[in-house]
């Protein structure tokens, strides 16, 4: 058998009908290859999908070989007939092999049974499953086993199986269905990792609606999982849908409020929700339970800042540019300071963002309007002069017609 190229259970792998070429065997197993590739495998069936898909690979490239040699680069349903009666016929010679050995080693264990009754005491039995689900694509549901099959030899054996879902046959590992007892009802853990799993697929075709949706039966199973929460919030977040994402993050922070993550998700949903003054308690509790992230000390004081609270803004701006200062938060303080009165805190925050990035044409327009309130009028003319090399816009230009006007002259020195 293992000399006669099975073309049946090659192209019932791949999922062709014949007659096909060798572009419709590529196609194949293109499609094959991104259904059951390793990494979207379920935790501990990584094996089980790199054995399929080598299989599937295998399969392929026998086929290609044998469609290029074929007449018109193609192969026939007729070649398909005779190489699958060739290949039952090998079966037949190997099933009658076995069911010799079988026999042989029946009448060796009825000579056992009679000379020696107490040396084995295991039964032989089989128990037959027809219903089972696919632990990679659990969102097919409840399939029906239409046959098991067996490719390779020796060490290389693999077993796979075709099985009727509700969305058409599909040929899947062995090692990847689950079969279904209807008398018992499924457990909890195993509820939670069927719809995460489907979940996932649904989010890394774009889905989000769909994961959602998935993630509440998921959450039903464990209500207190906080990878669950947390796929939720993001799902619905993603689609959209920000009153369940705000209630999704409310539910995580119940279960994990020690740790940041979780605030953050919320200020992030109430901001795009409008509710600003939700988001700065968000923020400020992230920010509390990571004092030494600057971008958290940098949301809230630009939360802040759109409350109408530069008091409020300056400590947490202040406590980011100590961390890691960056141009949009020193920026931001500029604006604080200038809202409180403090000008040269305002200066000095526009100068430190056009040392941090020289190329900054924001923080050169904002330094040259800091430097015209000021009496360094020479300082402003530079800061201009950099801003319009830079491509700042008709405010700059008018700013600096206005300073020049206004600069005192004076006879040059003797």
């Amino acid at each position: 058998m293992a000399n006669v190229f099975n073309l049946e259970q090659a192209m019932l792998l791949l999922e062709l009908e014949p007659p096909f070429g060798v572009r419709d065997v590529q196609l194949a197993r293109r499609r094959m290859a991104k259904r059951w590739h390793p990494d979207i495998a379920p935790p501990g069936r990584q094996h089980e999908h790199q054995r399929h898909l080598q299989a599937i690979n295998d399969a392929a490239d026998e086929l290609e070989i044998l469609a290029e040699g074929s007449r018109g680069g193609r192969i026939s349903v007729n070649a398909a007939k005779a190489s699958a009666a060739a290949s039952r016929q090998a079966r037949a010679e190997e099933g009658q092999r076995a069911y010799e050995a079988e026999q042989r080693a029946r009448k060796a264990a009825a000579e056992r049974a009679q000379h020696d009754p107490f040396g084995d005491r295991l039964p032989d039995h089989s128990v037959v499953h027809r219903y089972a689900r696919c632990l990679t694509y659990p969102e097919w549901g409840v399939g029906s086993v239409t046959g098991i099959y067996f490719s390779g030899g020796g060490d290389e054996v693999q077993q796979w199986a075709r099985v009727q879902f509700a969305q058409g046959i599909r040929t899947v590992p062995a090692g990847s269905l689950r079969f279904v007892d209807f008398s018992k009802p499924d457990a909890g853990a195993d509820r939670l990792e069927r719809f995460m799993t489907a979940a996932t697929h649904a989010m890394a075709e774009g889905e989000y609606a769909l994961a959602a949706q998935r993630l509440i039966y998921a959450r039903d199973a464990d209500p207190t999982n906080v990878g669950v929460l947390r796929l939720m919030t993001l799902a619905f977040w993603q689609a959209g849908k920000l009153e369940p994402a705000a209630r999704a993050v409310r539910d995580w922070a119940r279960v994990d409020g020690e740790r940041p993550a979780a605030h953050r998700f919320a200020a992030r949903i109430y901001e795009d929700m409008g509710a600003l003054d939700l988001a700065a308690e968000a923020a400020e509790r992230a920010a509390k339970r990571a004092p030494g992230d600057a971008g958290e000390w940098e949301r809230l004081g630009r939360l802040r800042l759109q409350l109408h609270d530069p008091a409020g803004a300056l400590a947490p701006l202040r406590r980011a540019q100590s961390l890691r200062a960056s141009v949009e938060g020193l920026l931001d303080l500029a604006l604080a300071c200038s809202l409180c009165g403090d000008l040269g805190g305002e200066v000095s925050a526009c100068e430190a963002a056009t040392r941090l990035e020289p190329e900054s044409t924001d923080a050169w327009v904002r330094l040259a309007h800091a430097l015209a309130r000021t009496d360094r009028l020479g300082d402003c003319l530079a800061a201009c002069e950099t801003a319009l090399e830079l491509g700042a816009h008709q405010e700059v230009l008018d700013l600096r017609e206005r300073i020049l006007r206004a600069e005192p002259r004076v006879l040059p020195a003797v």
